[in-house]
């Protein structure tokens, strides 16, 4: 019989922002904790840098140009058969707490129940970030990372405290059930607002923190693409001072650091509950964040910060170490309906096989955006050292991860690397023609565009930054 099978997903937890991924002052006790008894993918990524697409990518196995759900104005509501219809159909229990951002409660998106679910803006979602040709799209008036940067609870906070404690309840009302059950838990945290209760931003003291790297104010160019996308919210320069500016920064580590808080009470809950050791936990996040890395916030890009994410599994039989193959969420949406001995039609592959070749380090991950400020289609494929990040009408970006992961130093027109511009050119273009997704992507935006009423009445709808949360 399969264990149970708990699937906790964060919102904007950048990859390297754990100790157990040897980042230097972060604090994650609790997910340290769950790495020792576990699997840590040191490589995993999102198929899509923002919420909507990366979690619709999430629920059907599918990557955005496949399933179409392109942006934030573009979510999951069931029309495509996912991993949780494929346990519901074997009479497998499955069930939500927490965020999901799918389209609004009571759509067939494959639970038997979400509890106090988190889903987009009256069911409709971000339709003025829809508007991406750079002459038609306008900024929102208000700043993005939230009126307010620093210590104090906010919304987002109070609803992840919800959510653990719902979480907690749920696995003690279920500790007896002779069945094995599949839980999926939605944190909002490290997601902005950068608000965050006050001894979790203690723990990083301001003027303590390093300066984001690659800074433009200290010479750094960003590449075009990323320029005009950024331009729509761009938040460096709307901090009031730079003491605002470095509260932001030990604002996100606190909500990091807030988010493995919770996790541990769920795992202590989980203890509690005599479940520990029959119960398999999956741990990622939906995307990164930049945390002022090229003097660039939130997420939305193709760099390290932005689209790769933490990857955790423990539980019977997972082996206790750290898998370097390149993995992504689709292959958690593989793991879920493996874990309990079914079939479905996935991009991804379960987790499970993939341990089973934990250095393979060839193995290709692809990722896309086109979602707000992208005033084009943008790509990334990982293969072996290098990843490629193409940008439709701008140049192509080749970087080393190996000799450099900061990704400072462009290759892509670097003689001595054509050869793996050839490659992972060739293995791009395996998987998506750009110029007709591109052109795929714009066509279906403008026709729901239009069916909003078209543009003016399209720049209406849709928070400016932050979904809000459901009353708890």
């Amino acid at each position: 019989m399969p264990s149970n099978l708990l699937v906790i997903l964060s919102d904007e937890h950048q990859a390297g922002a754990m100790g157990c991924a040897g980042h230097p002052f972060v604090k994650t006790p609790h997910l340290d904790a769950l790495a020792a008894r576990g699997t840590r993918f040191s490589d995993a990524y999102t198929p899509s840098p923002i919420c909507v697409p990366a979690r619709a990518s999430f629920a059907t196995g599918q990557y955005a140009h496949q399933n179409r759900l392109w942006d934030n104005a573009m979510p999951y509501h069931g029309q495509i058969p996912g991993w949780g219809h494929c346990l519901q159909d074997a009479g497998v229990p499955v069930e939500s707490i927490g965020k999901l951002h799918y389209r609004k409660a009571g759509d067939p998106a494959g639970f038997d129940q979400e509890h106090i679910p988190m889903h987009v803006v009256n069911g409709v979602g971000m339709v003025w970030g829809s508007i991406r040709k750079q002459s038609e799209r306008i900024s929102p008036k208000t700043r993005m990372l939230g009126e307010y940067i620093g210590p104090g609870t906010s919304k987002y906070t109070d609803y992840d405290e919800a959510v653990t404690e719902r979480t907690a309840n749920w696995l003690s009302d279920h500790a007896q059930d002779d069945q094995p059950w599949c839980l999926y838990v939605g944190l909002v945290a490290p997601h902005f607002p950068l608000v965050v209760p006050q001894e979790f931003f203690d723990l990083y003291p301001p003027d303590s923190l390093p300066e984001p790297k690659m800074n433009p104010k200290d010479g750094y160019k960003r590449h075009p693409w990323a320029e005009l996308q950024n331009a729509q919210m761009d938040s460096e320069p709307q901090f009031s001072s730079e003491a605002e500016r470095r509260d932001a920064v030990a604002a996100y580590y606190g909500l990091v650091s807030w988010m493995d808080y919770n996790v541990g009470r769920i795992m202590a809950a989980l203890d509690e509950a005599g479940l520990l050791q029959d119960t398999t936990v999956i741990y990622s996040s939906d995307h990164g964040d930049n945390v002022g890395a090229r003097g660039l916030w939130g997420k939305s890009n193709l760099y390290q910060e932005s689209v790769a994410v933490p990857m955790i599994m423990a539980g019977p039989d997972v082996p206790i170490g750290t898998c370097d193959t390149p993995v992504d969420l689709l292959d958690i949406s593989a793991t879920i309906p493996a874990h309990f001995g079914l079939e479905f039609e996935c991009v991804g592959e379960p987790l499970t096989r993939i341990l089973g070749r934990k250095d393979d380090l060839d193995r290709v991950v692809f990722s896309e955006y086109h979602a707000v400020g992208a005033v084009s289609a943008a790509y990334m494929l990982r293969k072996g050292r290098y990843k490629l990040n193409t940008y439709i009408g701008f140049e192509p970006e080749l970087f080393d991860l190996i000799a450099d992961p900061e990704e400072a130093n462009n290759l892509a027109a670097d003689p001595k690397h054509a050869n793996a511009m050839t490659e992972l050119t060739k293995e791009l273009y395996k998987i998506i023609d750009p110029e007709a997704v591109n052109a795929m992507a714009f066509a279906d935006q403008a026709a729901l565009i239009a069916s909003h009423g078209g543009r003016e009445a399209a720049l209406k709808l849709g928070a400016p930054g932050a979904t809000p949360p459901p009353e708890t």
